[in-house]
């Protein structure tokens, strides 16, 4: 079960957080966003920790100087981007993670322009921001995800969905986002709490 934790701001959080072992660590680079990242990077040691920026309908260019000059390994989709555009991100030599927001009436086959270019998908909760309205979606509605695309399950996740989480089945469920259901306030981390669901997420039934 892969872990990524997004929405960090401060250093010294980031660096209680990483040790933690979790596989990506999220920087939100929207604006409008109280967890908007424009912090310094320099001297933190990611080891396998792989950082994924976050973005909604940027310029290319912006977007590209943020990815080059934060060395992002990954470049997470959360507006309504074209294929095309995530095509020409691709061709930079990032990664790319597609947000799709969803609802009980969500149509997956809008995921399809999406496959050959995301190396992930990533599911949320449909809501008012672009992301972190904390608010979880019924996850009955991926037993309509058919297709042969790994995901990661977003959306209001805190300590107390752990056995939930570790009991939903999926092929294609890789992992899981975690946010604000780990905040003492928006982009500062619960490190105690966050160990917790990960050991608890990691131990065996």
């Amino acid at each position: 079960m892969k872990i990524k934790v997004c929405g960090m701001k401060y250093p010294e959080n980031i660096k209680a957080v990483l040790p933690l072992g979790i596989d990506f660590m999220g920087f939100i680079f929207y604006p409008k966003s109280v967890r908007y990242f424009e912090g310094d990077l320099s001297g933190i040691d990611f080891k396998q920790t792989k950082k994924v920026g976050v973005f909604v309908d940027e310029s290319f260019s912006l977007l590209l100087q943020k990815a080059c000059f934060y060395e992002l390994d990954y470049i997470q989709l959360h507006g309504q981007e074209s294929p095309e555009y995530a095509e020409k991100i691709k061709k930079q030599g990032f990664k790319i993670i597609k947000v799709f927001k969803l609802d009980k009436d969500f149509d997956f086959s809008i995921c399809k322009d999406f496959l050959a270019i995301s190396d992930l998908f990533l599911f949320d909760t449909k809501g008012k921001l672009p992301g972190g309205n904390g608010e979880q979606f019924d996850w009955r509605v991926l037993e309509k995800y058919d297709l042969n695309k790994p995901f990661l399950l977003s959306g209001g996740i805190g300590l107390a969905h752990a056995s939930q989480v570790k009991n939903f089945k999926h092929p294609q469920c890789v992992g899981v986002d975690v946010n604000s259901g780990f905040e003492i306030e928006p982009g500062l981390k619960n490190v105690v709490i966050l160990s917790r669901f990960i050991r608890q997420l990691s131990a065996t039934r």
